[in-house]
């Protein structure tokens, strides 16, 4: 909820902009660090959530590592100082570029997801005399059941190393000497909000872990991702995700071995609650069959709802009453630029101020200048 101090100080300020609460923020991370470490789970920050320098430094503070999907990713790790050897880089397609600067930076561990990934890996190592740590993503076939677009985990999805592949790329690692074998990385989706799904996870990579054991391969660290979903429709009675059934599922249904260390990215689930979007009503536009509230942010500011057909809560900060429909749309020149339909709203006006909410993960980072939109601010307190 916002408070009528806060409702005040950002009616003074130009919008659109993304407000973030730091004080939920630290909650949250609280929180994750006191549950994970009863049970020995190092946590990364998976970075493409919220790139955010003010964001990367709580979680740098928190001793957090840093999970990177590009090389700026890996360099903006660094620059925060983050420890080097708490910074891993994924991603199906890795540069030479940066993969050389990742390198120089002596990071972790890189997440590989094919073999002649780990083959150019190995040359550009070896030209710099340097032995590459690296963790096989391997495609589980997990079903997510979560948006088709944010699944990860199946056959059909251009992520990890399929196992049918896995007798092939074991046989090729004893002949790359500049790259050492010590971990496996999964990661099979985003928005999870089915906690069976993450127990399914869990057998299918114990499966997988005693094919290596059986294969005299032994593994010193698991990376099982992140996923956890986060509640669009009420975010002031879940403002923080139930990582106590999160983690105890790992806990539980899990193989692990002797000394093996457990790795989570976590994201979405860290940040989405604690940002908001702030817009501000532009126009009142009556239809035939509907009303239409236009505010200043659009899919330019907030991509998911166009991209996803996912929903935020959208709230009224400044007017009363009773309450009317509304299809809460952007400027922007696409009929796909509309935040949600038939919103229930205080009989709304130009000028209210209006929160766009849980858009602290994947929403700022994905801005665009499409129609050669100004780039927003960001408020923090």
């Amino acid at each position: 909820m916002f408070s009528s101090d806060v409702i005040d100080r950002l009616s003074l300020k130009e919008t659109p902009f993304y407000y973030y609460d730091l004080n939920l923020l630290r909650r949250t991370i609280r929180e994750v660090k006191t549950l994970a470490s009863a049970y020995n789970f190092d946590i990364h920050y998976a970075v493409k959530a919220n790139s955010n320098e003010p964001i990367l430094k709580e979680m740098k503070r928190a001793g957090f590592g840093a999970d990177c999907v590009s090389g700026n990713e890996v360099k903006l790790a660094s620059k925060i100082g983050f420890d080097p050897k708490k910074i891993l880089f994924a991603g199906v397609g890795k540069t030479d570029k940066e993969i050389d600067a990742a390198l120089d930076i002596g990071i972790k561990a890189f997440n590989c997801e094919s073999l002649q990934e780990i083959e150019v890996l190995n040359d550009l190592a070896k030209e710099k005399s340097k032995i590459a740590e690296i963790s096989l993503r391997i495609n589980p076939n997990v079903d997510a059941k979560t948006h088709r677009y944010i699944t990860t985990g199946l056959d059909e999805n251009k992520f990890g190393i399929n196992q049918i592949d896995l007798p092939l790329v074991i046989a090729r690692l004893k002949s790359l000497l500049s790259i050492n074998l010590t971990g496996l990385h999964f990661h099979i989706g985003s928005q999870i909000t089915d906690m069976n799904v993450f127990k399914g996870l869990c057998l299918r990579v114990n499966e997988i872990q005693e094919w290596f054991s059986e294969h005299g391969v032994q593994i010193e660290h698991l990376n099982l991702g992140g996923g956890l979903g986060v509640d669009y429709l009420n975010p002031d009675s879940e403002s923080i995700p139930d990582f106590k059934t999160y983690f105890k599922i790992f806990e539980q249904f899990l193989d692990r071995k002797k000394e093996q260390k457990i790795h989570f990215e976590l994201g979405r689930s860290l940040v989405a609650q604690c940002g908001n979007l702030i817009s501000r009503v532009v126009y009142i536009k009556n239809g035939i069959n509907t009303n239409f509230a236009i505010v200043d942010a659009g899919m330019t500011e907030l991509m998911r709802p166009a991209l996803y057909q996912s929903y935020h809560q959208i709230d009224n900060l400044t007017s009363i009453g009773d309450e009317k429909q509304y299809d809460v749309v952007g400027p922007i020149c696409e009929s796909t630029d509309c935040f949600g339909k038939s919103v229930k709203l205080p009989e709304t006006k130009r000028d209210d101020l209006i929160a766009i909410r849980s858009a602290g993960a994947y929403g700022e980072v994905m801005i665009s200048n499409y129609n050669l939109r100004d780039r927003n601010s960001a408020y923090y307190e």
